[in-house]
Parts: structure tokens; sequence; C-alpha cells
């Protein structure tokens, strides 16, 4: 009866963590918004910066909101937000509209994001958690996969690639719903409410410190293969950028299978030795690319990458937040504050192509992101998180 309670309470959070994969339609969003108003690259850019910006700023005020109101409130409220965000384009569609959905959008996932996770500890503890949050980006995962299928369905079925937004929206006023009415024993933060400067002190600790670098990295190397993967083909064999764009689709379509296997795998065997495993597959995936001017090769390479970079983010997470279980709130702010590494890699790489007048640069920033994760292994060994 309890195990039947449990899944019960789960199923909405799952459902947020599909609401919570919508952040990743700004890519897709983004070359139809630019087609639509005759952008330049550099305007058509403002888009995704804009999602990855909030971040920054807001993932540490949200764990301090946490410590105010709750969790479970304060993912209701980010899943209210993200309603909103995809209600915009289609009620004015607009280069400004798009402008302000697609902040309410990183906004709404920030807050999600830092919430969404220290909730589902709420129900699932221990050894599980990680497992269960591996389980909740493969779900994530399905709705990244399928925001580009729904966008040119709606495009070639119904006229309007916009449609899109509403099909989105109806999941995620449906995840509000059942949300509010999902009662969750939240455990209560110890002494007062942090303020910005104790969240910050906590990258103080070495072991938070290690977490917060290891999540930037996992990010970076996540969105930086999904840029660079094409234009690794067009350089190296010439080809088109529709046909290219495939290599996007592949890293995507392993990265969502390693997410569903790991939640398995996880359940089962240390994540210390999983996280291994997984780096090595993205050592012997960035050497490949460096080596091979072969098409099936550099797709195995990315595929490689795809799979070794899938469980990450859920294992340096479930690890942070049981290392100071007094402090989830601000830890969970400080790990999402770590997806501003979406921005900073995607910029250094384009940095380094331009100076090397090669995607060998833009390949040298990702081997760099691969280095501190095998060093973060070494760590892992010595001592649990």
């Amino acid at each position: 009866m309890k195990e039947k309670n449990i899944y019960i309470k789960l199923l909405p959070l799952m459902l947020a963590f599909f609401a919570m994969g919508f952040v990743d339609l700004v890519g897709i969003a983004t070359n139809y918004v630019k087609a639509d108003f005759s952008l330049s690259e550099t305007e058509a850019n403002i888009f995704p910066s804009m999602v990855f910006f909030w971040f920054l700023i807001f993932s540490v005020p949200t764990g301090m909101l946490m410590n105010k109101i709750g969790r479970r409130k304060t993912v209701i409220i980010s899943l209210a937000v993200t309603s909103l965000a995809l209600l915009l384009p289609f009620v004015s569609y607009s280069y400004a509209t798009m402008l302000v959905s697609f902040s309410l959008l990183g906004i709404g996932n920030t807050l999600m994001q830092v919430s969404l996770n220290p909730l589902l500890s709420n129900i699932v503890t221990g050894d599980k958690l990680a497992s269960t949050l591996t389980f909740g980006q493969f779900v994530k995962a399905i709705a990244s996969f399928l925001a580009p299928i729904i966008a040119a369905w709606a495009a070639a079925s119904l006229g309007d690639w916009k449609f899109l937004f509403p099909i989105f929206m109806v999941v995620a006023i449906l995840a509000t719903l059942l949300l509010s009415m999902t009662s969750i024993s939240e455990t209560d933060e110890e002494g007062e409410s942090s303020t910005f400067a104790q969240c910050f002190a906590l990258l103080g600790n070495k072991v938070i410190l290690l977490s917060f670098i290891g999540i930037m990295c996992h990010v970076g190397i996540d969105v930086g293969t999904n840029v660079t993967a094409p234009k690794i083909l067009m350089e190296r064999l010439g080809m088109t950028l529709d046909a290219a764009g495939y290599a996007t689709s592949v890293y995507f379509l392993f990265r969502t299978i390693g997410c569903f296997t790991g939640a398995f795998v996880l359940a089962r065997f240390s994540a210390k030795k999983f996280f291994i495993m997984s780096v090595a597959l993205m050592v012997l995936a960035i050497i490949g690319l460096f080596m091979f001017h072969n098409l099936t090769m550099i797709y195995i390479c990315i595929a490689l990458i795809g799979l070794g970079n899938s469980n990450i983010f859920p294992i340096i997470l479930s690890q942070a937040l049981l290392y100071m279980p007094d402090k989830k709130n601000e830890v969970s702010g400080l790990m999402i504050m770590g997806l501003f590494g979406g921005t900073v890699f995607p910029l250094l790489m384009g940095l380094m192509t331009d100076l090397l007048s090669s995607q060998t640069g833009a390949l040298l920033i990702l081997a760099i992101g691969i280095l501190y994760l095998v060093l973060m292994s070494f760590k892992l060994k010595e001592k649990a998180l």
C-alpha cells in the first residue's frame, strides 16, 4: 500500500519532469522564429541565451524561496510560469513577445530545476534517489525529443508550427493541477533561511565546489556537442547542414537511451562506478572525434558522448544533496546555477574555433570539460560525496 502511495505521488512529479523538458524546444523554435522574422544569427541567438541567463540569476534565490514557501509550492509556481510562457506565442506572435516568452520559459525552468529535485528526495530516499532522478531525466528527455517532431507535424498537418506551444501547455497545466492536489510531507530545513552570502559560502566546501564545476562541465558538454556535431561533419566530410543535422539527433537519441537504462543500472550498481564508466565512454569518444574523418566512426563517437553524458547530472546532483541533507534547497540552487555552463562552453568553443579556423578548437574545450570529469571520478573513488 505504501509503495502504491509513492507511485501516486510520483505521477505529478514525473509530469513536471516532462514539463521541464519544454525548455529544449528553444532550439527548434529559434530556427522557425529566425525564418519568420528574417533575423540575423546574432538576433536569433538571443533566444537561447535568454533561457540560460536566468539559471545564473534565479537559481540561488529559488533555493531561498523554497525555505519560505516549501518545495511543492515552488514547483507549482514554476509550472504556472511555464504555462504562461507557452501561452504567449499563440496569443501574440512578435519578436518582442517571443523574447518575453523565452525569458519566462527560462525563469520557470530555473524554478523547476531547483525545486523539483529536492522535492523528489522527500518521496524517494537513499540509494534509490539517483536512479529515480535519472528516470526523471529520461522523462524530461522524451519532451526534448518530441519538440521538433511535434513542431514539424504541426507545420505540415495544422499549418502552423506554433501549435507546439498549446500542446505542451496542456501538459503543464495538467501537471500543475495534479501537483496541487497531491500532499507531500516535506522535511524542514534546519535553522533560518539562508542569505545569498550563506548560499555562495557553500562553494567553500570542496565537495560542493567539485560538484558545481562538474555540473557546469556536464551541461557544457551537452550543449556544446549539440552545437558542434553537425559542424564537424560539414567541415570534414563536406556535408550540407540538412544532412549533418542528423548528428544532433544521434546524440539526443543515445542520451535518451542512456537516461532510460541508467535508471535501472543505478538502482543496482554503485553510482561511483557507473560515473567512472560513463566518463570513460566520453574519453574514448573525444579521442575518436580528434582522429576520425569517417561518417560512421564520427556518429559512433557522438553516440558514445550521448550515452556517457546522460547520467552525469543525476549522479552529481543526488550525491551533493545527500552530502548536505540539511541544506538541500541551497545545494540544489547552486547545482542548478551550474547549468549556466550551457552558455559558457559554446562561447569558448566559438572563440577557439575562430582562433584555429577549425572545429578542433571546439573539441579542445569539450576535452577540457571531459578531463575535469575524469579528475572528479578519482575524487569520487576516495570518498563518497
